[in-house]
């Protein structure tokens, strides 16, 4: 069962009633990492535009869907690279604003791994 969101302000997202000030990373098992966003912005100079370094870690055997919280007003997008490397895996990417995306993920079923920005 994926954790439930509680919610999400301009810098941060409750998880189970405890709040991220960072992006976040909801895995396949419901574990809460931090975004490893060095590996777009060392590419893009911003992590706004997700790499396929960073699609590949966040990539896990037995993802059907990635819910992408893009940011409270959906500054995040894919790379072409990033977008590539899902379509090939057979990925549903679902991408969109973070309050948006947290109702998607709090709907979602199995085989889901969720991604969110928590700022611009």
């Amino acid at each position: 069962m994926n954790p439930q969101i509680d919610s999400t302000n301009f810098g941060s997202i409750t998880i189970t009633g405890t709040k991220f000030q960072h992006d976040v990373i909801i895995r396949l098992d419901g574990k809460i990492e931090k975004r490893k966003k060095k590996l777009s912005k060392a590419i893009y100079g911003t992590s706004h535009i997700i790499s396929l370094d960073e699609a590949r870690h966040i990539y896990e055997d037995g993802t059907e869907q990635l819910v992408i919280g893009a940011g409270q007003f959906g500054r995040v997008k894919l790379s072409e690279e990033a977008e590539n490397f899902f379509r090939e895996k057979a990925i549903q990417v679902a991408i969109m604003p973070t309050p948006r995306a947290v109702e998607a993920w709090n709907s979602a079923k199995t085989g889901v791994i969720g991604l969110f920005h928590v700022t611009c």
